[in-house]
């Protein structure tokens, strides 16, 4: 992948995600700013996703760890677990919020 198809598809997945947080029926937020989306709970807790572009990563850090995101077969996917990015969202943001949270595309 070149560094331009990189920025089209991270750019989407931001976008994407925004969206998502939007259509979530639980008092979630966000601040977006170069490449950072900041997701943030309403105990204090945030989500953190950015843009790594030398690596053509995606990075997301959570209140418990943090994983880096290859995109692979059309999915981005976790470079240590192998969990695909929106399952691997929701997961963190259900722990954070203390209940139910479907964050997909």
């Amino acid at each position: 992948m070149n560094d331009s198809e990189y920025h089209q598809l991270a750019d989407e997945l931001l976008n994407n995600l925004q969206d998502a947080i939007d259509e979530v029926e639980f008092d979630l937020d966000y601040e977006s700013a170069g490449g950072i989306v900041e997701v943030i709970f309403p105990n204090g807790t945030k989500i953190i996703v950015n843009k790594q572009a030398p690596l053509h990563q995606i990075w997301v850090a959570t209140k418990a760890n943090g994983h880096h995101f290859e995109f692979k077969d059309g999915q981005w996917i976790d470079n240590r677990g192998g969990s695909e990015f929106w399952a691997l969202l929701t997961e963190a943001a259900t722990r954070q919020a203390g209940e139910p949270i479907t964050l997909a595309m």
